[in-house]
């Protein structure tokens, strides 16, 4: 009983560290010149920046990026922005 729960719980800890690797990561345009674009997400209604990002950030994770790069942020109001994604 002891062995199955130790086991149950490195098996949690596992799938939450690889959810964890498996984030789209911010790069900069020296970075992403190396990588292979596959597309643009945006956002909407944030209320700050570091809530748009994670917006931006979560559209990335969906789309299945490793890492994006925002190109555009409008503070004006509630903020937009967009970004490019890449795998």
């Amino acid at each position: 009983m002891k062995t199955m729960k130790y086991t149950v719980a490195a098996l949690v800890l596992s799938v939450a560290s690889f959810g964890a690797m498996a984030a789209a990561q911010p790069v900069t345009s020296a970075q992403a010149h190396n990588l292979h674009a596959i597309g643009s997400v945006a956002a909407t209604d944030a209320s700050t920046l570091d809530s748009l990002e994670a917006k931006l950030a979560a559209k990335a994770d969906a789309a299945g990026a490793k890492a994006y790069m925002i190109t555009s942020a409008d503070t004006d109001g509630k903020m937009s922005g967009s970004a490019v994604i890449y795998q």
